[in-house]
């Protein structure tokens, strides 16, 4: 990666099991990379923007790739997604929807809203630890991650 610093991976997700069993699959795939949770899109615009409990940029780094449910309260998926996109400071950061669902209706709507790629959660926690490995190997290893500098579009 350019900058040579492990990049943060935030996890935007309501369901504290999803989130537990998520962490446990980092763990178990070993990655290294610090991890940040948050519960809906309204705590991840707020943590984005440094707002709230956010407000201290060491304790909310800036996100190297950002894994988002879809089915949320208050701000779903979906909305925070077309709010990351929208903004000239943020619209760079990966995006990947990890979510139960596999409606061809959310797929197709989250291509269209720019994410990076849609992953529906595997029923099984090994089924997770192979796609954490995947993600860890794609997003973390291979791929080159820009600086986050604002780029014109």
């Amino acid at each position: 990666m350019s900058s040579g610093k492990p990049i943060t991976i935030l996890v935007v997700d309501d369901d504290p099991d999803d989130r537990m069993l998520i962490e446990d699959a980092f763990i178990e795939s070993k990655l290294q990379n610090e991890r940040r949770y948050v519960n809906d899109g309204v705590e991840l615009i707020e943590y984005l923007q440094h707002k709230g409990e956010f407000s201290d940029p060491e304790k909310a780094p800036r996100p190297g790739v950002i894994l988002l449910d879809l089915n949320m309260p208050r701000m779903d998926g979906r909305e925070a997604l077309a709010a990351i996109k929208a903004d000239p400071y943020h619209r760079q950061i990966p995006v990947i929807v990890l979510t139960t669902s596999k409606a061809e209706e959310d797929i197709l709507r989250s291509y269209n809203l720019g994410v990076n790629s849609f992953i529906s959660k595997p029923v099984t926690f090994d089924g997770l630890v192979d796609v954490v490995n995947v993600l860890g190997s794609y997003w973390l290893q291979i791929v080159e991650l820009p600086r986050f500098e604002i780029i014109a579009a």
